[in-house]
């Protein structure tokens, strides 16, 4: 796995846009995802081509068409990496405290 990819392509906005678009409804199309998102067909295009590259975005021909399907390992791998040094429950105990803080500010 090629860590540095990954945490690049997570880095964008947009690209966890499509991420959340595909996590929503996997096996979706180039046509499918612009019409979802508030994005040019090539800048869709561009960004799936980085995650493709970080090997979170597969995607198959099926006749004319390409369908994109999320591929969860790389995160799964680098949250088992990263927050596995951590104990998970304090972990998940910090979250929750964020959101609740938020929440009461928002």
């Amino acid at each position: 796995m090629n860590t540095d990819r990954v945490f690049k392509a997570l880095a964008d906005e947009s690209r966890r846009a499509l991420l959340d678009a595909l996590f929503a409804e996997n096996g979706q199309s180039l046509g499918e995802l612009v019409a979802r998102l508030a994005m040019t067909r090539q800048a869709v295009s561009k960004h799936l081509s980085v995650l493709e590259a970080a090997n979170l975005v597969a995607s198959v021909r099926r006749g004319r068409e390409k369908l994109h399907y999320l591929n969860p390992v790389p995160i799964a791998e680098i949250a088992d990496r990263w927050i596995g040094k951590f104990e998970r429950d304090r972990a998940l105990a910090l979250v929750a405290l964020k959101k609740g803080l938020e929440a009461e500010d928002g």
